[in-house]
Protein backbone atom coordinates (compact mmCIF):
# COMPACT_ATOMS: atom_id res chain seq x y z
CA UNK A 1 0.00 0.00 0.00
CA UNK A 2 1.40 3.69 -1.12
CA UNK A 3 2.38 6.43 1.90
CA UNK A 4 1.30 9.71 1.41
CA UNK A 5 3.55 12.28 2.23
CA UNK A 6 2.22 14.87 4.62
CA UNK A 7 4.43 17.83 3.84
CA UNK A 8 6.50 18.86 0.88
CA UNK A 9 10.19 19.48 1.57
CA UNK A 10 13.51 19.95 0.00
CA UNK A 11 17.20 19.65 0.28
CA UNK A 12 19.75 22.64 -0.52
CA UNK A 13 23.57 21.99 0.80
CA UNK A 14 25.16 25.53 1.58
CA UNK A 15 27.31 26.39 -1.21
CA UNK A 16 27.94 29.76 -0.70
CA UNK A 17 25.61 31.35 -2.89
CA UNK A 18 23.82 34.29 -2.23
CA UNK A 19 20.92 34.33 -2.83
CA UNK A 20 20.20 31.28 -3.32
CA UNK A 21 17.18 28.42 -3.69
CA UNK A 22 16.66 27.88 -0.27
CA UNK A 23 16.32 31.91 0.66
CA UNK A 24 13.72 32.28 -2.32
CA UNK A 25 11.92 28.69 -1.01
CA UNK A 26 11.34 30.20 2.30
CA UNK A 27 9.75 33.45 0.82
CA UNK A 28 7.61 31.69 -1.36
CA UNK A 29 6.23 29.09 1.51
CA UNK A 30 4.69 26.20 1.65
CA UNK A 31 7.92 24.08 1.61
CA UNK A 32 10.22 22.83 4.36
CA UNK A 33 13.79 23.66 3.09
CA UNK A 34 16.56 21.79 4.71
CA UNK A 35 19.85 23.81 4.86
CA UNK A 36 22.59 21.59 5.09
CA UNK A 37 26.29 21.23 5.06
CA UNK A 38 28.55 18.85 2.93
CA UNK A 39 30.59 18.20 5.93
CA UNK A 40 27.94 18.45 8.44
CA UNK A 41 26.61 15.19 10.25
CA UNK A 42 26.43 12.54 7.56
CA UNK A 43 23.08 11.23 9.93
CA UNK A 44 21.68 14.34 9.28
CA UNK A 45 22.36 14.93 6.20
CA UNK A 46 20.90 11.18 5.12
CA UNK A 47 17.77 12.11 7.32
CA UNK A 48 16.69 15.25 4.84
CA UNK A 49 17.62 13.64 2.12
CA UNK A 50 15.84 10.58 3.01
CA UNK A 51 12.89 12.46 2.96
CA UNK A 52 12.97 15.16 1.03
CA UNK A 53 11.25 15.37 -2.51
CA UNK A 54 13.91 17.43 -4.18
CA UNK A 55 17.02 17.87 -3.96
CA UNK A 56 18.31 21.10 -4.96
CA UNK A 57 21.98 20.79 -6.54
CA UNK A 58 25.03 22.85 -7.15
CA UNK A 59 25.69 22.08 -11.49
CA UNK A 60 29.58 22.77 -10.50
CA UNK A 61 30.98 18.97 -10.34
CA UNK A 62 33.85 19.86 -8.27
CA UNK A 63 32.02 21.12 -5.64
CA UNK A 64 29.98 18.38 -4.44
CA UNK A 65 31.29 15.46 -2.66
CA UNK A 66 30.85 12.60 -4.61
CA UNK A 67 29.11 10.76 -2.43
CA UNK A 68 26.30 14.01 -2.87
CA UNK A 69 26.21 13.61 -6.52
CA UNK A 70 22.66 12.75 -7.84
CA UNK A 71 23.68 8.70 -8.85
CA UNK A 72 22.09 5.36 -8.24
CA UNK A 73 23.20 4.87 -4.67
CA UNK A 74 21.89 8.24 -3.27
CA UNK A 75 18.47 8.06 -5.27
CA UNK A 76 18.14 4.18 -2.98
CA UNK A 77 18.29 6.28 -0.03
CA UNK A 78 15.88 8.87 -1.07
CA UNK A 79 12.89 6.66 -1.51
CA UNK A 80 10.60 10.22 -1.78
CA UNK A 81 12.93 11.79 -3.82
CA UNK A 82 10.81 13.35 -7.14
CA UNK A 83 13.09 15.59 -8.76
CA UNK A 84 16.97 17.22 -8.90
CA UNK A 85 17.44 21.03 -9.72
CA UNK A 86 20.77 22.70 -10.25
CA UNK A 87 21.41 25.97 -9.75
CA UNK A 88 22.58 26.62 -13.41
CA UNK A 89 22.31 25.36 -16.76
CA UNK A 90 24.44 22.51 -16.40
CA UNK A 91 24.11 19.00 -14.56
CA UNK A 92 27.28 17.67 -14.18
CA UNK A 93 26.73 16.68 -11.32
CA UNK A 94 23.65 14.42 -11.54
CA UNK A 95 23.43 10.67 -13.25
CA UNK A 96 20.96 11.32 -16.40
CA UNK A 97 20.75 7.46 -16.63
CA UNK A 98 20.57 6.55 -13.18
CA UNK A 99 17.28 9.25 -13.03
CA UNK A 100 15.90 7.74 -15.49
CA UNK A 101 15.50 4.34 -14.51
CA UNK A 102 14.58 5.54 -10.97
CA UNK A 103 11.81 7.93 -12.05
CA UNK A 104 13.34 11.06 -11.30
CA UNK A 105 13.39 14.26 -13.06
CA UNK A 106 16.26 16.60 -13.33
CA UNK A 107 15.73 20.28 -14.00
CA UNK A 108 18.02 22.99 -14.75
CA UNK A 109 17.60 26.75 -14.97
CA UNK A 110 18.64 27.46 -18.34
CA UNK A 111 18.64 31.28 -19.64
CA UNK A 112 18.52 32.47 -16.35
CA UNK A 113 22.13 33.90 -16.85
CA UNK A 114 22.49 33.65 -20.03
CA UNK A 115 22.65 37.38 -20.62
CA UNK A 116 25.71 37.46 -18.05
CA UNK A 117 27.53 34.76 -19.72
CA UNK A 118 26.83 36.15 -23.34
CA UNK A 119 28.24 39.53 -22.13
CA UNK A 120 31.36 37.59 -20.43
CA UNK A 121 32.41 35.82 -23.53
CA UNK A 122 31.98 39.01 -25.89
CA UNK A 123 34.19 41.02 -23.02
CA UNK A 124 36.78 38.41 -23.21
CA UNK A 125 37.20 38.72 -27.13
CA UNK A 126 37.10 42.51 -27.02
CA UNK A 127 39.81 42.44 -24.45
CA UNK A 128 41.80 39.75 -26.59
CA UNK A 129 41.68 42.05 -29.84
CA UNK A 130 42.46 45.04 -28.07
CA UNK A 131 45.37 43.48 -25.89
CA UNK A 132 43.71 44.66 -23.07
CA UNK A 133 45.29 42.62 -20.36
CA UNK A 134 48.86 42.75 -21.74
CA UNK A 135 48.35 47.22 -21.55
CA UNK A 136 46.94 46.67 -18.03
CA UNK A 137 50.01 44.60 -16.63
CA UNK A 138 52.59 46.42 -18.29
CA UNK A 139 51.10 50.17 -17.16
CA UNK A 140 51.26 48.95 -13.70
CA UNK A 141 54.67 47.29 -13.55
CA UNK A 142 57.29 49.05 -16.32
CA UNK A 143 58.01 51.87 -18.48
CA UNK A 144 60.03 53.10 -21.51
CA UNK A 145 57.74 50.69 -23.61
CA UNK A 146 56.33 51.61 -27.02
CA UNK A 147 52.95 51.44 -27.05
CA UNK A 148 52.69 50.51 -30.72
CA UNK A 149 53.53 46.81 -28.87
CA UNK A 150 50.02 46.89 -27.67
CA UNK A 151 48.50 47.39 -31.15
CA UNK A 152 45.49 45.69 -31.56
CA UNK A 153 42.09 45.32 -33.87
CA UNK A 154 38.46 46.27 -34.37
CA UNK A 155 36.01 43.65 -34.06
CA UNK A 156 33.93 45.44 -36.62
CA UNK A 157 33.91 43.29 -39.87
CA UNK A 158 35.48 40.12 -37.92
CA UNK A 159 33.91 37.31 -38.66
CA UNK A 160 32.86 34.63 -35.19
CA UNK A 161 31.82 31.59 -35.13
CA UNK A 162 29.20 30.45 -32.57
CA UNK A 163 29.51 26.95 -31.66
CA UNK A 164 25.98 26.52 -30.32
CA UNK A 165 23.80 28.68 -30.77
CA UNK A 166 21.59 28.13 -27.71
CA UNK A 167 20.05 30.54 -24.98
CA UNK A 168 23.91 31.71 -24.32
CA UNK A 169 24.95 31.31 -28.01
CA UNK A 170 22.15 33.48 -29.58
CA UNK A 171 22.82 36.25 -27.16
CA UNK A 172 26.56 36.27 -27.88
CA UNK A 173 25.34 36.21 -31.66
CA UNK A 174 23.01 39.29 -31.32
CA UNK A 175 25.80 41.26 -29.37
CA UNK A 176 28.13 40.96 -32.21
CA UNK A 177 25.86 40.84 -34.86
CA UNK A 178 24.15 44.10 -34.64
CA UNK A 179 26.15 45.68 -31.84
CA UNK A 180 29.38 45.31 -33.71
CA UNK A 181 28.43 44.61 -37.56
CA UNK A 182 30.11 41.65 -37.38
CA UNK A 183 29.39 38.63 -39.65
CA UNK A 184 27.74 35.99 -37.45
CA UNK A 185 28.49 32.06 -38.34
CA UNK A 186 26.91 29.27 -36.14
CA UNK A 187 27.50 25.38 -35.99
CA UNK A 188 24.17 23.82 -34.14
CA UNK A 189 23.28 20.38 -35.73
CA UNK A 190 20.24 20.60 -33.85
CA UNK A 191 18.62 23.83 -35.73
CA UNK A 192 17.86 24.18 -39.05
CA UNK A 193 19.32 27.26 -41.55
CA UNK A 194 15.95 28.84 -40.64
CA UNK A 195 16.29 28.61 -37.31
CA UNK A 196 19.38 29.83 -37.26
CA UNK A 197 19.25 32.51 -39.65
CA UNK A 198 16.26 33.75 -37.55
CA UNK A 199 18.82 34.57 -34.91
CA UNK A 200 20.97 36.31 -36.89
CA UNK A 201 23.27 33.79 -37.94
CA UNK A 202 24.29 31.81 -41.23
CA UNK A 203 24.46 27.75 -40.46
CA UNK A 204 27.68 26.17 -41.70
CA UNK A 205 29.49 22.79 -40.23
CA UNK A 206 32.17 23.09 -37.79
CA UNK A 207 35.29 22.84 -40.44
CA UNK A 208 34.12 25.71 -41.95
CA UNK A 209 33.20 27.96 -39.16
CA UNK A 210 36.90 27.29 -37.62
CA UNK A 211 38.25 28.33 -41.03
CA UNK A 212 36.70 31.47 -41.79
CA UNK A 213 36.41 32.77 -37.95
CA UNK A 214 38.58 35.62 -36.48
CA UNK A 215 37.03 34.95 -33.19
CA UNK A 216 35.49 31.01 -32.01
CA UNK A 217 33.12 31.07 -29.01
CA UNK A 218 32.33 27.96 -27.56
CA UNK A 219 28.63 27.41 -26.38
CA UNK A 220 27.26 23.81 -26.26
CA UNK A 221 27.26 21.94 -23.62
CA UNK A 222 29.78 18.64 -22.56
CA UNK A 223 28.20 15.73 -23.54
CA UNK A 224 30.25 12.57 -25.38
CA UNK A 225 29.26 14.62 -29.06
CA UNK A 226 31.87 17.43 -27.42
CA UNK A 227 33.98 16.28 -25.78
CA UNK A 228 37.43 16.95 -26.99
CA UNK A 229 35.92 18.43 -29.98
CA UNK A 230 37.99 21.54 -30.41
CA UNK A 231 41.73 19.36 -30.25
CA UNK A 232 44.49 20.20 -32.38
CA UNK A 233 43.07 19.41 -35.56
CA UNK A 234 40.33 21.89 -35.17
CA UNK A 235 42.64 24.76 -33.79
CA UNK A 236 44.90 23.79 -36.87
CA UNK A 237 41.89 24.41 -39.18
CA UNK A 238 41.34 28.18 -37.60
CA UNK A 239 43.40 31.00 -39.27
CA UNK A 240 46.90 32.05 -37.83
CA UNK A 241 46.09 34.90 -34.77
CA UNK A 242 42.44 33.85 -34.47
CA UNK A 243 41.02 33.89 -31.11
CA UNK A 244 39.19 31.36 -29.53
CA UNK A 245 36.85 31.94 -26.22
CA UNK A 246 34.71 29.16 -23.81
CA UNK A 247 32.46 29.89 -21.51
CA UNK A 248 30.62 26.62 -22.17
CA UNK A 249 32.06 23.57 -20.22
CA UNK A 250 35.98 22.11 -19.28
CA UNK A 251 36.55 19.38 -21.71
CA UNK A 252 35.42 20.92 -24.79
CA UNK A 253 38.37 22.27 -25.62
CA UNK A 254 41.73 20.21 -25.37
CA UNK A 255 43.77 22.30 -22.34
CA UNK A 256 47.16 20.75 -23.73
CA UNK A 257 46.58 21.29 -27.70
CA UNK A 258 45.75 24.66 -27.05
CA UNK A 259 48.76 25.31 -25.02
CA UNK A 260 50.39 24.50 -28.30
CA UNK A 261 48.55 26.42 -30.56
CA UNK A 262 49.49 29.09 -28.30
CA UNK A 263 53.39 28.70 -28.16
CA UNK A 264 53.73 28.07 -32.14
CA UNK A 265 51.44 31.66 -32.38
CA UNK A 266 48.89 30.03 -34.72
CA UNK A 267 46.09 31.20 -32.13
CA UNK A 268 46.76 34.98 -30.78
CA UNK A 269 45.03 34.55 -27.73
CA UNK A 270 41.99 32.70 -25.65
CA UNK A 271 39.71 32.74 -23.14
CA UNK A 272 38.78 30.67 -20.70
CA UNK A 273 36.19 30.38 -17.77
CA UNK A 274 35.74 27.04 -17.74
CA UNK A 275 38.60 24.24 -17.01
CA UNK A 276 39.05 20.29 -16.84
CA UNK A 277 39.58 20.77 -12.93
CA UNK A 278 37.86 24.04 -11.70
CA UNK A 279 40.16 25.99 -10.26
CA UNK A 280 42.73 24.99 -12.19
CA UNK A 281 45.63 24.04 -10.04
CA UNK A 282 48.14 27.35 -9.73
CA UNK A 283 50.84 25.65 -12.41
CA UNK A 284 48.33 25.40 -14.96
CA UNK A 285 50.42 26.00 -18.26
CA UNK A 286 47.58 28.21 -20.02
CA UNK A 287 48.09 30.76 -16.35
CA UNK A 288 51.31 31.66 -17.70
CA UNK A 289 50.16 33.06 -21.24
CA UNK A 290 50.03 36.88 -21.38
CA UNK A 291 47.10 36.52 -24.38
CA UNK A 292 45.21 34.31 -22.09
CA UNK A 293 42.28 35.72 -20.02
CA UNK A 294 41.57 33.14 -17.06
CA UNK A 295 38.98 33.47 -15.13
CA UNK A 296 36.86 31.23 -12.90
CA UNK A 297 33.92 29.80 -13.96
CA UNK A 298 32.58 33.15 -13.17
CA UNK A 299 30.60 34.32 -16.59
CA UNK A 300 27.37 33.55 -14.78
CA UNK A 301 27.96 34.62 -11.77
CA UNK A 302 26.41 38.33 -11.26
CA UNK A 303 23.70 39.61 -8.73
CA UNK A 304 21.26 39.75 -11.47
CA UNK A 305 22.10 36.13 -13.01
CA UNK A 306 22.39 34.57 -8.77
CA UNK A 307 18.70 36.50 -8.28
CA UNK A 308 17.18 35.00 -11.98
CA UNK A 309 18.66 31.52 -11.06
CA UNK A 310 17.40 31.10 -7.23
CA UNK A 311 13.96 32.87 -8.05
CA UNK A 312 13.25 30.07 -11.14
CA UNK A 313 14.84 27.15 -9.24
CA UNK A 314 12.31 27.98 -6.40
CA UNK A 315 9.43 28.42 -8.67
CA UNK A 316 10.10 25.38 -10.45
CA UNK A 317 10.60 23.19 -7.49
CA UNK A 318 6.89 24.35 -6.36
CA UNK A 319 5.33 23.70 -9.43
CA UNK A 320 7.07 19.91 -9.75
CA UNK A 321 5.47 19.98 -5.60
CA UNK A 322 2.13 20.94 -7.16
CA UNK A 323 1.96 18.32 -9.69
CA UNK A 324 3.07 20.73 -12.35
CA UNK A 325 5.08 19.38 -15.20
CA UNK A 326 8.24 21.76 -14.72
CA UNK A 327 8.99 23.96 -17.76
CA UNK A 328 13.11 23.04 -17.99
CA UNK A 329 12.54 19.19 -17.99
CA UNK A 330 15.94 17.82 -19.39
CA UNK A 331 14.95 14.31 -18.82
CA UNK A 332 11.00 13.70 -20.59
CA UNK A 333 11.79 10.16 -21.31
CA UNK A 334 11.80 9.86 -17.47
CA UNK A 335 8.30 10.62 -17.20
CA UNK A 336 6.43 7.12 -16.99
CA UNK A 337 8.27 6.65 -14.34
CA UNK A 338 7.83 9.26 -12.70
CA UNK A 339 4.29 9.72 -12.81
CA UNK A 340 4.28 6.19 -10.78
CA UNK A 341 6.81 7.67 -8.52
CA UNK A 342 4.81 10.33 -7.70
CA UNK A 343 1.61 8.87 -7.14
CA UNK A 344 3.30 6.43 -4.47
CA UNK A 345 4.59 9.72 -2.76
CA UNK A 346 1.56 11.79 -2.59
CA UNK A 347 -1.26 9.64 -3.32
CA UNK A 348 -1.99 11.26 -6.80
CA UNK A 349 -1.30 12.16 -10.38
CA UNK A 350 1.12 14.77 -11.81
CA UNK A 351 -0.63 16.89 -14.21
CA UNK A 352 0.60 16.64 -17.94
Amino acid sequence: MATTATHKAAVWFDDGKRPNVADSLEVLGGVTVHRLEFDGPESDNWGALSASQIYCITSARDEVPDQYKCHADLIARCPDLLAVSTTGAGYDTVNVEDCNAAGVLIVNQTGANADAVAEHAVAMMLSLTKKIPQTDRSLRTERGVNRETFKGSNARGRTVGVIGIGNVGRRVARICGKGLEMPVLAYDPYLSAEQIAALGATKVDLPTLLAQSRFVSVHCPLNDETRGMIAAAQLAQMPQGAFLITTARGGIVSEVDLETALISGHIAGAGLDVWAQEPPPLDHPLLKFDNVICTYHTAGVTHDSRTAMADWNADQVVAILNGERPPRLINPEAWPRYVERYQRVFGKSPQG
